[in-house]
Formats: C-alpha cells, sequence, structure tokens
C-alpha cells in the first residue's frame, strides 16, 4: 500500500524517483561490502600491524581509500537504515539498537525507499547476503527491494554464528547441522558460499550488498591457526582470525569476479557499520588513534574505511580526504547506475571524486544522534527508561561537536574539538570558540525530527 501510494506521489511530482533509464546492460555491476564491528584501524591499509589483510589492502592499492568517511551511526541497525535509505539518524526511523516486546529488532517502516529498490527499478537484479538488522519476519529484505536475500534478520540472533535457522527469501531455513547446539555450519562460511553461487548464476547488472557479520561478537571461528602461536588470549586470536578470513574470502571472491570477467564492469565498496569495541581497540588499536568506539559518537565510534575498487574506472593508488559519510551511498551509486537521485534525502554523491568527474560537493555539516538501550529496563528495581538519547554530534568543517546526554539531562554540554590540530578529541575548546558552539547550536535544533517511534520510547 505505501509503494502504492509513493508511486502516486511520484507520478503527481512530488517525489523525485527514478525516470526511465538506458538499457540495463550498459550499467555496472555494485557490489557493496560491509564488515560489522570492524574499526578503521583493523586493516592494513589503515595502518594495522598485528593483523594481516593482504587483499583488502590490494583492494585500497588498485583504487582509492577515503580517510574521513564516516558510519551512519555507532551501532549496526541505525547504521545500515542510514546506508540504505540515504538520511542521517536524525531523520531515521532507527536511531539505535532496540529489542520490541517480540524480542526482535524494530521494522523499518515500509514506505522507506532503499537503495535495492531504486536499483531493481532501473533493472538491477538485487540481493543481500549477510546481517538485515532492520525487522523480523515479514519485515525483511524481500519487502524492502531485495529479489534474493538470505542471512539473518535480526541482530540479536546474529550474534551465533552457528544459528539453528536463517533466512532465505524471508522464509525460515533451518540448518540441521546446528541442530542441538551442534557446530556443524558456521555461518560466515554460509554466507561466502551462497555469494559464489549467486556470483555464479547471476545475470547483469546487479546489486549485491553483503553485510557480513564477523569480526561482530561472539568472537568464534572454527579455525584461528593464523594466530595460533601468537601469545594473546583466545578472544583477540578470534578477532584477528575473523578479520583475515574476511580477507581471504573477499580475495577469493575478488578471483572469481576476474574468471567470469565481471571484475572490468564491478564497482567494489567496502566499509564497516561501526567502531569496534573497546577491548579490541586498546589490544589491536582498531579504531586507529581515535578516541572511542562502538555506543559513543567520538571518532573511534564512527570514523570508519572506505574503499572504492573499479579497475579502469577508479584511479589506483588515491587516498582521499572527502568527508563523507553511510548516508551518501545512496546518492553515490544512484549516480554510477545512472539513475536519478531522488529528493528529501541527506546524502552528497562522492561520484566526483571517485571517477574525477566534475565539482564534488560537500557537506555543509554531519550529523549524527545515538540512542541507548537499557537491557535491565524491566527488571523490578529498574529506575531508567527502557532507552533514552544517549549522544549527538556534529562536524563542521573541521570542527567536532559531541553532545553526551543522560536521562536526566537531555541537553547536555557541547564539546568542541579541532579535528585539524586534534584528531584524537583530546582538548575541548569550547569555551574559546563560542561562535562555533553557537553554530552547532543552531544545527541540533534544525538536524533533528521527532518522528522515530521507538526512539525516545513512550509507551
Amino acid at each position: 500500500m505505501y509503494k502504492t501510494i509513493l508511486a502516486v506521489a511520484a507520478s503527481l511530482g512530488f517525489l523525485q524517483l527514478p525516470v526511465k533509464q538506458p538499457a540495463a546492460e550498459n550499467k555496472p555491476n555494485i557490489i557493496l561490502i560491509m564488515a560489522d564491528d570492524m574499526g578503521y584501524g583493523d586493516l592494513g591499509c589503515y595502518g594495522q600491524k598485528m593483523i594481516r589483510t593482504p587483499n583488502i589492502d590490494a583492494l585500497a592499492k588498485g583504487g582509492l581509500r577515503f580517510t574521513s568517511y564516516y558510519a551512519g551511526n555507532t551501532v549496526c541497525a541505525p547504521s545500515r537504515e542510514a546506508l540504505l535509505t540515504g538520511k542521517h539518524t536524525g531523520h531515521t526511523s532507527i536511531r539505535g539498537n532496540f529489542l520490541t516486546d517480540e524480542k526482535e529488532d524494530p521494522a523499518m517502516p515500509g514506505e522507506k525507499v532503499t537503495i535495492a529498490e531504486l536499483l531493481k527499478g532501473a533493472g538491477y537484479r538485487t540481493a543481500l547476503i549477510g546481517k538485515w538488522g532492520l525487522g523480523g519476519e515479514g519485515h525483511g529484505p524481500e519487502t524492502q527491494g531485495f529479489d534474493y536475500s538470505y542471512g539473518y534478520l535480526d541482530q540479536i540472533q546474529a550474534h551465533d554464528y552457528y544459528p539453528p535457522f536463517l533466512y532465505e527469501n524471508g522464509k525460515k531455513i533451518m540448518l540441521e547441522q546446528n541442530a542441538d547446539n551442534k557446530k556443524g555450519a558456521y555461518s560466515h562460511h554460509l554466507f561466502v558460499g551462497k555469494t559464489v553461487e549467486y556470483l555464479q548464476t547471476s545475470k547483469e547488472p546487479f546489486f549485491l550488498y553483503l553485510p557480513y557479520t564477523i569480526p561482530h561478537g561472539d568472537h568464534v571461528i572454527p579455525d584461528n591457526s593464523a594466530y595460533a602461536g601468537k601469545d594473546w588470549p583466545t578472544q583477540f586470536k578470534n578477532y584477528a582470525a575473523m578479520i583475515t578470513q574476511l580477507d581471504s574470502d573477499i580475495g577469493r571472491l575478488m578471483q572469481l569476479l576476474k574468471d567470469k570477467g565481471l571484475d572490468k564492469n564491478t564497482l567494489i565498496l567496502f566499509t564497516s557499520d561501526n567502531g569496534a569495541n573497546p577491548g579490541f581497540a586498546k589490544f589491536f588499536r582498531s579504531n586507529g588513534d581515535f578516541r572511542g568506539n562502538k555506543t559513543n559518537l567520538y571518532e573511534g565510534g564512527i570514523r570508519e574505511p572506505l574503499i572504492a575498487y573499479w579497475p579502469g574506472k577508479i584511479k589506483a593508488g588515491q587516498v582521499s580526504g572527502h568527508v563523507a559519510a553511510g548516508w551518501d551511498m545512496l546518492p553515490t551509486i544512484c549516480q554510477v547506475a545512472g539513475i536519478k537521485i531522488p529528493g528529501g534525502i541527506d546524502g552528497v554523491s562522492f561520484y566526483p571524486g571517485l571517477f574525477a568527474e566534475g565539482k564534488q560537493a560537500t557537506h555543509p555539516y554531519l550529523y549524527w544522534e545515538y540512542y541507548t538501550y537499557n537491557y535491565n529496563w524491566n527488571k523490578p528495581d529498574a529506575t531508567q527508561p527502557r532507552n533514552w538519547l544517549d549522544s549527538r554530534a556534529v562536524r563542521l568543517g573541521n570542527w567536532k561537536a559531541v553532545v553526551k546526554t543522560t536521562p536526566t539531562d537531555q541537553v547536555g554540554k557541547i564539546e568542541l574539538y579541532d579535528l585539524a590540530k586534534d584528531a584524537a578529541e583530546t582538548t575541548d575548546v569550547a569555551t574559546t570558540h563560542p561562535e562555533v558552539v553557537s553554530r552547532v547550536k543552531e544545527i541540533l535544533l534544525k538536524a533533528t525530527k521527532a518522528d522515530a517511534p521507538y526512539f525516545p520510547y513512550k509507551h
């Protein structure tokens, strides 16, 4: 029903949806790979010294590596909605992780228009393999433009790498190898197998979204022998092995593209959904030199790797300081596919920077807000609400503002950092730059809309 309303609105000129496009066979394939909880500093090409990532490093060497790219949020669900819809978390429906009364992720509303729907309307075959995280049964990828999907629907279920079931095209598929707590089928291996199968059989053009779950917890892997000789705790060996496994699988997929002659007509984008957890940030410097980690809006929680690779189209060996964010993926992919960029989004296409074509537009500012979830909200002695606005952040040129809040103080104090001089956000300079603080206050007022039903939860 919602999609019908959108179509009518578009025909009347109220929305900017795709216009008639050139023949599908002229369009490039697009593969978007997103790791889960992998930090800015977890890759060799971003400074990692302890974890081996030769295949991803080769993508960076053969393409374009961004140094000022930000995830949509500091936890998985809102980051994914921002990426798929082109809207920052002042405008998304999901603004933090949350468990409904049914113990599952709240569903992204059906009227949201995703990258997949736009590409499908332009003749693309669309697929998602990995973690959806934006709604349970009846609200999965198949309802938001994906022709094929395989993986987890719920982000809590995705903690289990030996799940009793996964979902394929919205239908529950039992995994007998994992019945009765057996550990016969590692989910990531299943995802890679389905990816290989898809690449071997799908017709062009295709959009393949691969939100793989590693190195997210639980931190288990069938084989951590790549780091068996290290004098590290098992959890850290497993974390490193998970990243190296992901790297090896990306190398395998790249070889398959070459073998099938698809590499010259396929754009590869690689990123992560949010920063690493604090333990890994300390041990591996997983978030680089940045302050913070997953669940906060300092740079370590949201600054992420982004690599773009397309041989013959994107010049090799480039490094870009262009400031971009997860909500820029939608307009960029639309432009790559030759689709008119829809109106009403927050994203700015970084296509000109990828291909050195035209002038690269920039954001007037970037904005995030993050709601924390209280997993003990229903305990008899609970005093705090089910969730609350935990923090907001603004990037304005080289200025970065962070506002931490509590259930009893939803205004908070504005912290201000000069990223040009202090990328690690060590020195709050708010008192000496009142004019910047004033601009940040204006942005905080206009950048958000109070139309997210679960954030804050008032029922």
